[in-house]
């Protein structure tokens, strides 16, 4: 199966299908309901992808004409290298097919498009709960057992 599957670039008559997804993903990390992201914030993103200038990219994963899995990365500089670096900041594959190879080639095609463009680094998190990607995670990058902090820049520091 892993080889019948094709990963390739975002198109816009994708939407349809990459919307499923995303929303599937998005209640993954129970971003649904209340908690879910604004339809401003869902278009901006869409669109972001269909711009050439922004640094923003999405890569599907495609099994028998359908979207199965989804790959959503950005291009930044940083400050400890001259070349850019590159967040991965969403993967996610359709529950039916995991463990069939979807979340491993969207990796690897991640990587090559980071290297392709010059980039000397990649990176992600992933919430310490999803065992499942982890396995797969270990396998393909190293653990570099840095936690994440975050702030809402509109909340007050105590």
């Amino acid at each position: 199966m892993e080889n019948a599957i094709l990963i390739r670039d975002v198109s816009v008559s994708d939407y349809g299908q990459w919307r499923a997804l995303w929303d599937q993903y998005n209640e993954f990390y129970g971003r649904t309901g209340a908690t879910a992201l604004s339809e401003d914030i869902v278009q901006s993103t869409w669109q972001r992808f269909l711009e050439p200038s922004e640094p923003v990219h999405c890569l599907v994963a495609e099994y028998e004409g359908r979207l199965v899995g989804l790959a959503h990365f950005i291009f930044h500089r940083n400050t400890i290298t001259i070349e850019n670096t590159c967040y991965l900041q969403d993967v996610f594959s359709s529950p039916s097919l995991r463990g069939k190879g979807v979340g491993k080639k969207l990796i690897s095609a991640f990587y090559d498009h980071a290297k392709q463009a010059g980039t000397v680094g990649v990176y992600w998190h992933t919430h310490s709960s999803n065992e499942t990607a982890m396995k797969l995670y270990d396998k393909v990058a190293k653990n570099t057992d840095f936690v994440v902090y975050r702030h809402a820049v509109d909340m007050k520091i105590i």
